[in-house]
């Protein structure tokens, strides 16, 4: 075998191997508008739903089993305390910003610093929300001290705002409780990693 023949093999492995880097690369860095940008928001969009459920599915607990009761569970995140994820998959100009309300259900948005507007279908759905047994309406209740606000349906609403993303925990406890006359009280502590919520009908 020739020298001239192993150096044309040398150029076409080297050259292979080069185009396998440049593809590995961007999948890596999620170019914008990319397939896997594409694919990064549905895994973004998927954990949101699954939050989402989690808090409805403790809460319907709870209400199910009457006054005094009590129901925990926990959730693992792996996309929606990474800024940097949420950025891109939602095309975001300003800084992410997650925000968790409730109308006879949970609603869970993907908001930024410039654009607080939850939106829950269409293309530009950034809102995800998962019905519970319990009803009502923190999104304009009086008696819910709120951390943040946003729009909704061309109203503002109240509810939990997480402005730095990043300082989710990876695991977060939902603790639930129904203790009459204590008001309907959303906590998310980060520092202990969790989200103590008490529901209060009819109080």
């Amino acid at each position: 075998m020739g020298r001239a023949q192993i150096s044309l093999e040398f150029v076409l492995i080297f050259g292979i191997m080069l185009i396998l880097l440049a593809y590995s690369v961007n999948n890596v860095t999620f170019t914008q508008n990319s397939q896997t940008v594409g694919t990064l928001k549905v895994q973004v969009s998927l954990e949101a739903k699954n939050f989402a459920n989690s808090i409805s599915d403790t809460i319907s607990q709870v209400y199910a089993q009457g006054p005094g009761s009590k129901a925990t569970t926990y959730v693992t995140l792996k996309y929606l305390n990474d800024e940097n994820y949420l950025k891109k998959s939602f095309n975001l100009s300003g800084n992410p910003e997650i925000f968790i309300t409730y109308l006879n259900g949970t609603y869970v948005g993907i908001i930024d610093t410039t654009n607080n507007t939850l939106v829950t279908s269409g293309i530009a759905k950034n809102t995800f929300w998962s019905q519970s047994l319990y009803r009502t309406n923190l999104m304009v209740s009086t008696g819910f001290t709120p951390s943040g606000t946003a729009i909704y349906d061309g109203s503002t609403v109240n509810g939990l705002l997480i402005v730095n993303p990043s300082q989710l925990p990876k695991n977060l406890v939902i603790v639930v409780e129904w203790v009459p006359g204590n008001g309907n009280t959303w906590t998310l502590d980060i520092t202990t990693g969790e989200l103590r919520i008490n529901i209060d009908p009819g109080g």
